[in-house]
C-alpha cells in the first residue's frame, strides 16, 4: 500500500465532490480537515468502535475475581484460622478488597486503553510536516485519502480532476 495523499481545496463543495469521487473509485477517505463544519462530511467518517469500556470491565471483573480467589485460597486452603467461630469462607468479609482492587485495575487499564486508542504518546504527526496543513484552520479544505493501489497516480489524477489545488504525498 502506498502513502496516503493529502489534497487541498479552496471550497467545501470541491472537497465533498473529491471525497465522493474517490469513494466511487474504491479509494478510502481517511480524514478531512476544514476550518468550519461541513454538513456533508458528518456521516462520511463513521467513528471506529471504542473498546475502552469493554476492556475496562473485563480487567476490573477479572482482577476482582482473582483477588477474591486469592483471599479464599489463603483463608480456606493455605492458612485456615478459626477465630471467633466464624466460617473459613466468610464471603461478606472478602468482598471489600476485591471491589477496591477491581476498581483500581479497571481505572489503570482504562487509562492505558485510552492512550492506546488515541495513539499516544505521539508528539508529532506526519501531517504537521506538510506546509499546506497549517491553512486547514484558516481558509483551506484538506482531504486525506488512501489509495487502493500501490501506485497512487490514478488517485492523484482523480483528485486533481475534482478541483484539488495541490496534492501532496504524506510519508509516515
Amino acid at each position: 500500500m502506498s502513502a496516503p495523499l493529502l489534497a487541498e481545496f479552496d471550497n467545501p463543495d470541491a472537497l465533498v465532490r473529491a471525497m465522493r469521487l474517490a469513494a466511487a473509485d474504491g479509494h478510502r477517505a481517511l480524514d478531512a480537515f476544514t476550518p468550519f463544519p461541513v454538513p456533508d462530511l458528518t456521516n462520511a467518517f463513521a467513528p471506529p468502535r471504542n473498546l475502552v469500556r469493554p476492556v475496562m470491565a473485563l480487567a476490573g471483573f477479572g482482577a476482582a475475581a482473582a483477588m477474591y480467589a486469592l483471599q479464599w485460597y489463603s483463608s480456606v486452603i493455605d492458612y485456615p484460622l478459626n477465630t471467633g467461630g466464624r466460617p473459613l469462607h466468610s464471603w461478606p468479609v472478602f468482598l471489600l478488597v476485591p471491589f477496591e482492587f477491581g476498581v483500581l485495575i479497571a481505572a489503570i487499564t482504562g487509562l492505558i486503553a485510552l492512550f492506546w486508542t488515541c495513539g499516544l504518546p505521539r508528539l508529532h504527526h506526519p501531517l504537521f510536516a506538510i506546509p499546506q496543513f497549517e491553512r486547514a484552520s484558516q481558509d483551506r479544505f484538506l482531504l486525506l485519502v488512501a489509495s487502493k493501489d500501490t501506485d497512487p497516480a490514478a488517485l492523484r489524477e482523480s483528485l486533481e480532476r475534482a478541483g484539488a489545488l495541490l496534492v501532496a504525498e504524506m510519508h509516515p
